[in-house]
Protein backbone atom coordinates (compact mmCIF):
# COMPACT_ATOMS: atom_id res chain seq x y z
CA UNK A 1 0.00 0.00 0.00
CA UNK A 2 2.66 2.51 1.10
CA UNK A 3 6.33 2.18 0.17
CA UNK A 4 9.06 4.43 1.55
CA UNK A 5 12.73 4.58 0.57
CA UNK A 6 15.54 6.74 1.96
CA UNK A 7 13.19 9.14 3.71
CA UNK A 8 15.11 11.89 5.48
CA UNK A 9 13.65 14.84 7.32
CA UNK A 10 15.73 17.44 9.14
CA UNK A 11 14.98 20.77 10.78
CA UNK A 12 18.26 22.60 10.48
CA UNK A 13 20.98 20.23 11.69
CA UNK A 14 18.52 18.14 13.73
CA UNK A 15 17.48 14.84 12.17
CA UNK A 16 13.84 13.99 12.85
CA UNK A 17 13.42 10.92 10.62
CA UNK A 18 15.88 8.75 8.73
CA UNK A 19 13.98 5.77 7.31
CA UNK A 20 15.92 3.68 4.84
CA UNK A 21 13.12 1.33 3.79
CA UNK A 22 9.57 0.81 4.99
CA UNK A 23 6.52 -0.87 3.51
CA UNK A 24 3.12 -0.58 5.14
CA UNK A 25 0.58 -3.16 4.05
CA UNK A 26 -3.12 -2.42 3.44
CA UNK A 27 -5.44 -2.35 6.45
CA UNK A 28 -5.50 -0.49 9.77
CA UNK A 29 -2.01 0.45 10.95
CA UNK A 30 -1.10 1.73 14.40
CA UNK A 31 1.90 4.08 14.48
CA UNK A 32 3.08 4.70 18.01
CA UNK A 33 5.93 6.43 19.80
CA UNK A 34 6.65 8.86 22.60
CA UNK A 35 6.02 12.58 22.24
CA UNK A 36 8.68 14.16 20.04
CA UNK A 37 9.61 10.89 18.34
CA UNK A 38 8.57 12.12 14.90
CA UNK A 39 5.07 10.64 14.58
CA UNK A 40 3.41 13.90 13.55
CA UNK A 41 6.26 14.80 11.21
CA UNK A 42 5.84 11.43 9.51
CA UNK A 43 2.08 12.00 9.23
CA UNK A 44 2.59 15.39 7.59
CA UNK A 45 5.12 13.94 5.15
CA UNK A 46 2.78 11.11 4.14
CA UNK A 47 -0.08 13.60 3.85
CA UNK A 48 1.94 15.72 1.44
CA UNK A 49 2.01 18.73 3.76
CA UNK A 50 5.75 19.24 4.28
CA UNK A 51 8.85 18.69 2.09
CA UNK A 52 11.28 15.82 2.63
CA UNK A 53 14.09 13.93 0.99
CA UNK A 54 13.51 10.42 -0.35
CA UNK A 55 10.68 8.56 -1.98
CA UNK A 56 7.09 7.88 -0.90
CA UNK A 57 4.77 5.81 -3.08
CA UNK A 58 1.09 5.00 -2.58
CA UNK A 59 -0.22 1.98 -4.48
CA UNK A 60 3.06 2.07 -6.48
CA UNK A 61 1.83 4.94 -8.67
CA UNK A 62 1.09 8.02 -6.56
CA UNK A 63 3.72 10.29 -5.03
CA UNK A 64 3.48 13.50 -2.95
CA UNK A 65 6.24 14.98 -5.12
CA UNK A 66 5.59 13.81 -8.69
CA UNK A 67 1.78 13.39 -8.74
CA UNK A 68 0.86 15.99 -6.14
CA UNK A 69 -2.80 16.62 -6.97
CA UNK A 70 -3.79 12.97 -7.44
CA UNK A 71 -1.85 12.01 -4.32
CA UNK A 72 -3.54 14.65 -2.14
CA UNK A 73 -6.95 13.50 -3.34
CA UNK A 74 -6.07 9.94 -2.34
CA UNK A 75 -4.64 10.78 1.12
CA UNK A 76 -6.66 12.51 3.84
CA UNK A 77 -5.36 13.76 7.18
CA UNK A 78 -6.72 14.79 10.56
CA UNK A 79 -4.29 16.73 12.77
CA UNK A 80 -3.63 15.95 16.42
CA UNK A 81 -4.52 19.48 17.49
CA UNK A 82 -6.53 21.09 14.67
CA UNK A 83 -6.33 24.84 14.33
CA UNK A 84 -8.51 26.88 11.97
CA UNK A 85 -9.23 30.62 11.56
CA UNK A 86 -11.74 31.72 14.21
CA UNK A 87 -13.90 33.67 11.77
CA UNK A 88 -14.66 30.71 9.51
CA UNK A 89 -17.42 28.20 10.12
CA UNK A 90 -17.29 24.42 9.85
CA UNK A 91 -19.54 24.76 6.82
CA UNK A 92 -16.94 26.99 5.13
CA UNK A 93 -14.24 24.36 5.59
CA UNK A 94 -16.47 21.44 4.67
CA UNK A 95 -17.44 23.19 1.44
CA UNK A 96 -13.83 24.10 0.60
CA UNK A 97 -12.29 20.71 1.42
CA UNK A 98 -15.24 18.89 -0.10
CA UNK A 99 -14.71 20.67 -3.41
CA UNK A 100 -10.96 19.95 -3.37
CA UNK A 101 -11.57 16.28 -2.54
CA UNK A 102 -14.47 15.99 -5.03
CA UNK A 103 -16.84 14.85 -2.31
CA UNK A 104 -20.38 13.96 -3.31
CA UNK A 105 -23.37 16.03 -2.21
CA UNK A 106 -24.45 13.10 -0.09
CA UNK A 107 -21.08 13.08 1.72
CA UNK A 108 -21.23 16.82 2.32
CA UNK A 109 -24.52 16.29 4.13
CA UNK A 110 -24.10 12.87 5.76
CA UNK A 111 -20.53 13.02 7.09
CA UNK A 112 -21.10 16.16 9.21
CA UNK A 113 -24.21 14.42 10.55
CA UNK A 114 -22.26 11.24 11.34
CA UNK A 115 -19.70 13.18 13.38
CA UNK A 116 -22.26 15.50 14.97
CA UNK A 117 -20.76 18.58 13.33
CA UNK A 118 -24.05 19.54 11.71
CA UNK A 119 -25.31 20.81 15.08
CA UNK A 120 -22.85 23.71 15.00
CA UNK A 121 -21.47 23.88 11.48
CA UNK A 122 -22.82 27.40 10.85
CA UNK A 123 -21.25 28.82 14.04
CA UNK A 124 -17.86 30.61 14.00
CA UNK A 125 -14.97 28.25 14.76
CA UNK A 126 -13.79 30.64 17.49
CA UNK A 127 -16.73 29.43 19.60
CA UNK A 128 -15.79 25.71 19.39
CA UNK A 129 -14.50 23.56 22.22
CA UNK A 130 -11.49 21.27 21.66
CA UNK A 131 -13.85 18.33 21.20
CA UNK A 132 -15.87 20.20 18.58
CA UNK A 133 -12.68 21.10 16.71
CA UNK A 134 -11.57 17.47 16.79
CA UNK A 135 -14.90 16.29 15.38
CA UNK A 136 -14.60 18.86 12.58
CA UNK A 137 -11.05 17.73 11.76
CA UNK A 138 -12.21 14.11 11.61
CA UNK A 139 -15.19 15.08 9.47
CA UNK A 140 -12.89 16.75 6.92
CA UNK A 141 -10.62 13.67 6.85
CA UNK A 142 -13.50 11.47 5.71
CA UNK A 143 -14.58 13.61 2.76
CA UNK A 144 -14.06 12.42 -0.82
CA UNK A 145 -12.81 9.01 -1.90
CA UNK A 146 -9.47 8.51 -0.14
CA UNK A 147 -7.34 5.42 -0.41
CA UNK A 148 -5.54 6.28 2.83
CA UNK A 149 -6.68 8.25 5.87
CA UNK A 150 -4.14 9.34 8.51
CA UNK A 151 -5.56 10.22 11.90
CA UNK A 152 -3.10 11.83 14.34
CA UNK A 153 -4.13 11.14 17.97
CA UNK A 154 -7.69 10.54 16.74
CA UNK A 155 -9.20 9.74 20.15
CA UNK A 156 -7.88 12.77 22.03
CA UNK A 157 -10.54 15.14 23.45
CA UNK A 158 -13.39 12.89 22.23
CA UNK A 159 -16.08 11.67 24.60
CA UNK A 160 -17.09 8.01 24.84
CA UNK A 161 -19.87 8.24 22.29
CA UNK A 162 -17.62 10.00 19.76
CA UNK A 163 -14.88 7.38 20.21
CA UNK A 164 -17.38 4.60 19.55
CA UNK A 165 -18.69 6.41 16.48
CA UNK A 166 -15.18 6.92 15.12
CA UNK A 167 -14.18 3.29 15.66
CA UNK A 168 -17.28 2.09 13.83
CA UNK A 169 -16.61 4.45 10.93
CA UNK A 170 -13.00 3.30 10.62
CA UNK A 171 -13.94 -0.37 10.67
CA UNK A 172 -16.76 0.10 8.16
CA UNK A 173 -14.62 1.99 5.64
CA UNK A 174 -11.72 -0.42 6.07
CA UNK A 175 -14.03 -3.26 5.08
CA UNK A 176 -14.77 -1.22 1.94
CA UNK A 177 -11.06 -0.98 1.10
CA UNK A 178 -9.99 2.30 2.72
CA UNK A 179 -6.65 2.08 4.56
CA UNK A 180 -5.91 3.83 7.85
CA UNK A 181 -2.83 4.90 9.77
CA UNK A 182 -3.76 5.70 13.37
CA UNK A 183 -1.01 7.78 14.95
CA UNK A 184 -1.25 7.49 18.72
CA UNK A 185 0.92 7.07 21.80
CA UNK A 186 -2.02 5.17 23.34
CA UNK A 187 -2.51 1.42 23.09
CA UNK A 188 -5.52 1.58 20.82
CA UNK A 189 -6.41 -2.00 21.76
CA UNK A 190 -7.50 -0.63 25.14
CA UNK A 191 -10.11 1.39 23.24
CA UNK A 192 -11.38 -1.72 21.46
CA UNK A 193 -9.59 -0.88 18.21
CA UNK A 194 -7.78 -3.67 16.37
CA UNK A 195 -4.78 -2.87 14.16
CA UNK A 196 -3.47 -5.21 11.48
CA UNK A 197 0.09 -4.04 12.22
CA UNK A 198 1.86 -1.78 14.71
CA UNK A 199 4.96 0.30 13.99
CA UNK A 200 7.18 2.08 16.49
CA UNK A 201 8.74 5.49 15.79
CA UNK A 202 12.00 5.54 17.73
CA UNK A 203 15.58 6.76 17.27
CA UNK A 204 14.65 8.63 14.06
CA UNK A 205 13.36 5.50 12.30
CA UNK A 206 10.22 3.34 12.07
CA UNK A 207 10.08 -0.40 12.62
CA UNK A 208 7.40 -3.08 12.65
CA UNK A 209 6.76 -4.38 16.15
CA UNK A 210 4.02 -6.92 15.40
Amino acid sequence: MLKIKNLLKKYGDKTILDVKSLEIEPGITHLKGINGSGKTTFSKIISGLIPFQGEVRLENTLSPTSTKVAYRKAVNYSASEPNYPDFLTANDLISFVGKAKEASKNDLKSIPEIFGVDAYQNDPIGTYSSGMLKRLSLCLAFLGNPSLILLDEPFNTLDTSAISLLKNRIETLNQEGVNFILVSHQDIQNLGMTAHATYLVENHTIELVK
